[in-house]
């Protein structure tokens, strides 16, 4: 192979331009029903077979089973129903259980430059990824390797760097208790806190949000919470796309008698109204398949508030400044014992809102005054009010104050630390708050590091390192040389794709763990390698016999996971043995830490938890549960770990953008056939469009006023500071969006965020918050798709 130079033509870091089959219909009004439980079964059995499937399905999310390897939704604390799972869990196990392979002959077949003018969806349903492969400098095919072999490379680069800060070590939330903990102990003996993950992408805002206020950075409400409020309120999120097990919670929610408040600026089927797939939480298995089929479900939202892209923290300020008129006017709303009792701040609050206008809030938000007040008297009649979130919120310039607002309303009603009420940020990966829990962070504690001091002695790093854009901006300026990830496809993940492949092409090594070949691997360093671990579903044996691992909810709950199939490949490795091998190798004489011992027997990895972190008492006892064991959480208990013992109520400044003219608000989005970056198929069901990714969400009114027709071919700018980034070949669809709002699918879409807009303290990327300009696409004047339905004469839309 050359050894002076890249093949002559570069892989394509974005997503290809060309259509394939647009068809559009009618947006749905209810979620999941038949069609999902269909399509789950299909999907399921089409991918891993009868019995293979059968066995997959028949132990995801049950006690002592896999835990499910898509969203972070709690499970149940004590029963599960046979079938508990939802469409997307489904089809994740499926994806990860595939009996496809993809082999070195597929790799000799097609250059890593061929590949990636293929689909994210044509690339993750070609398999599961067979054996270690390795890409040399100046190759155009990956080849296979041993384990030993990549692991000497590996050794070969990092102990060659300058120093350990030039090396970066991304988390996907995937990733195990065990695993993640192991690999920052071999992070820090290696020297850095280079430990990105993909929280830094999601919920960092949160974390940040609440950690400031309430002195943890999770939520605080347990799933039976569900049951016992009497108002929930969904805000940025889309739960019967991204979250479809939630569904069940709300579904229960409303037939105690709760109310619901849904803030989003799209109308989603999750929000509006549910249609139960689940035989075992109904109370008649006789009636069941009858409403099924009927499609009789439960209606969710009682209010919805189509709130302008970026006006969440105008919507709350209007929120609480109508509560404190009610109060004033009735009394009987605001906690004032709890306030008095375990706040501070309150005062500074209540001024600042003085000068707040309705003009701005309702200029801010996109909604009138009359819609606000009609909330938050539903509000104020409220008890025990739950509110949720997700990446509606974290991902915008002001998410943190945001986020805060959410936290000062729920202070000021008393709503945190009783049955029925609480904050509940929706994780949206399965173990990305385990990973935290257990020591992935850029950003270490003082006491974390003393902790892993005295266990393992040596001495872990103190200064901190990059998070995902920091190390993003590292590479692309040479501090950073190597890129290793533990999961996760970290290209078309993070912002400004091709800032981001500029960085990965610039370094001399990046490594990628994956089960399935993604963008990620075909972007790569001077040299890059390929390690296919075990999936989650995968059985697990080690020198003491079979392992289980374990995941963190997004209710701070910790349950095993143990994997149920033979794995279909001999060269496959666990995630803990990979660590453990890799940090053997590079750190040879030099480690303290005795990484056979931890990999016989997986017990001795959450023994070592157990020392290091506090929650942990008992892990291998607890962990066995049914249902495993809550961690402490003092805000659940009416206690803050803030500096002072109290919540803090926060103010911030409201701000919002004014658009010119030709100018709208984009917001990136996910499809119902997508988890992340996977593509699992080309449609997104409930949003009528089928058999194409490349298509532009907008307002009708908004494309008769500038010009644009249905299914017009046009290029999407993004405008930032003094710069510019162009995602060409989008169909325009008339959507009901809120005026000057547009929405578009992600990873397409990431192209268009730039790697210096950030939201402030967390640094997360705005992905859902971009200023950008449309354009006619030069030589594309056709109308491109099949529109079965005229979205424009719709009155929902006017």
């Amino acid at each position: 192979m050359p050894d002076d130079k890249r093949p002559p033509e570069l892989p394509s870091a974005g997503t290809p331009e060309e259509f394939e089959n647009l068809k559009v219909k009618k947006v749905k009004e209810k979620a999941a029903g038949l069609t999902s439980v269909l399509n789950a079964l299909k999907y399921a059995y089409g991918k891993m077979g009868l019995l293979r499937g059968t066995k997959a399905l028949a132990n995801l999310n049950q006690f002592g089973g896999v835990d499910c390897q898509s969203c972070a939704w709690a499970d149940p604390d004590d029963e599960r129903k046979r079938n508990e799972y939802c469409e997307n869990g489904a089809r994740a196990m499926a994806d990860e259980a595939t009996k496809r392979l993809v082999d070195g002959r597929f790799f000799a077949e097609s250059t890593v430059a061929e590949l990636s003018h293929r689909s994210d969806y044509w690339l993750n349903k070609q398999g599961r990824i067979e054996q270690p492969l390795y890409l040399a400098r100046g190759a155009a095919h990956y080849e296979p390797i041993s384990w030993k072999s990549a692991f000497a490379m590996i050794a070969e680069e990092l102990n060659s760097l300058d120093s350990p800060d030039e090396a970066v070590f991304y988390t996907s939330g995937r990733t195990s208790n065990e695993a993640a903990f192991l690999y920052q102990l071999f992070v820090r003996q290696f020297g850095t806190n280079n430990l990105p993950d993909c929280s830094n992408m999601c919920h960092e805002s949160s974390g940040a949000a609440l950690g400031e206020t309430i002195g943890i950075g999770k939520g605080t409400v347990r799933i039976k919470d569900f049951e016992k409020c009497d108002l929930l309120i969904i805000i940025g999120q889309n739960p019967g796309t991204n979250h479809p097990r939630m569904m069940s919670s709300l579904e229960k929610a409303k037939r105690n008698g709760a109310k619901m408040i849904s803030i989003n600026p799209l109308p989603e089927a999750g929000l509006m109204n549910f249609v139960q797939p689940n035989p075992g939480e109904h109370s008649s298995l006789l009636t069941f398949p009858f409403k099924l089929l009927a499609g009789k479900g439960t209606a969710l939202s009682d209010l919805h508030l189509p709130v302008r892209i970026g006006g969440d923290m105008a919507l709350m300020k209007g929120l609480v400044k109508c509560l404190l008129a009610i109060e004033a006017e009735k009394g009987g709303v605001l906690d004032h014992d709890f306030i008095a009792g375990k706040t501070s701040g309150y005062n500074d609050l209540r001024e600042s809102l003085e000068s707040v206008s309705w003009d701005e809030i309702e200029e801010f938000s996109g909604l009138s005054k009359d819609q606000i007040e009609q909330a938050a008297k539903v509000i104020a009649r409220s008890k025990r009010i739950i509110t949720c979130w997700a990446m509606g919120l974290t991902q915008h310039r002001e998410a943190v104050g945001t986020i805060q607002e959410i936290v000062n309303l729920h202070l000021m009603l008393g709503q945190i630390g009783k049955e029925g009420a609480g904050l509940c940020p929706v994780r949206g990966h399965s173990n990305v708050q385990g990973d935290r829990t257990v020591g992935i962070s850029d950003k270490p504690k003082e006491w974390f590091l003393k902790a892993l001091d005295e266990n393992f002695g040596f001495e872990a790093p103190r200064k901190h390192g990059f998070d995902s854009v920091e190390s993003i901006k590292a590479m692309h300026d040479g501090r950073a040389k190597v890129f290793f990830a533990m999961g996760g496809n970290f290209l078309s993940a993070t912002p400004d794709t091709e800032f981001t492949a500029e960085a990965l092409r610039k370094c001399r090594l990046t490594v990628q763990v994956i089960t399935k070949l993604n963008r990620s691997a075909l972007i790569t360093g001077e040299r890059a390698l390929i390690l296919p671990p075990l999936g989650r579903s995968d059985i697990d044996v080690q020198a003491s016999g079979e392992q289980f691992v374990s995941t963190e909810n997004s209710t701070g709950v910790v349950q095993m996971s143990k994997g149920v199939l033979k794995p279909l490949s001999k060269h496959w490795r666990s995630e803990p043995w990979i660590v453990g091998e890799m940090a053997k190798t590079v750190l040879g004489e030099r480690t303290t830490v005795d990484w056979d011992s931890l990999l016989e027997d997986y017990d001795r990895i959450r023994d070592a938890i157990e020392r290091t972190i506090p929650g942990f008492d008992e892990y291998n006892r607890r962990v066995r549960w049914n249902g495993g064991f809550y961690l402490p959480n003092e805000p659940r208990e009416g206690r803050f770990g803030t500096r002072d013992g109290r919540a803090h109520f926060t103010v911030h400044e409201l701000k919002g953008r004014k658009l010119s003219g030709g100018e709208f608000i984009l917001t990136s989005i996910r499809a119902h056939d997508q988890f992340n970056t996977t593509v699992y198929d080309l449609n997104d069901r409930y949003r009528g469009i089928r058999g194409e990714r490349r298509v532009l969400l907008m307002n009708p009114e908004d494309m008769k006023a500038e010009g644009f027709r249905t299914g017009q071919v046009v290029d999407i700018t993004s405008h930032f500071e003094d710069q510019k980034r162009t995602a060409r070949h989008f169909i325009v669809v008339p959507y009901p969006a809120p005026s000057r709002c547009l929405a578009t699918y992600f990873p397409e879409a990431n192209v268009l965020v730039p790697i210096g807009s950030v939201a402030k303290t967390s640094n997360t990327p705005t992905s859902k918050s971009l200023i950008v300009t449309i354009s006619k696409h030069l030589g594309k004047d056709e109308v491109a798709g099949k529109f079965d339905y005229d979205y424009s004469a719709e009155s929902q839309f006017r």
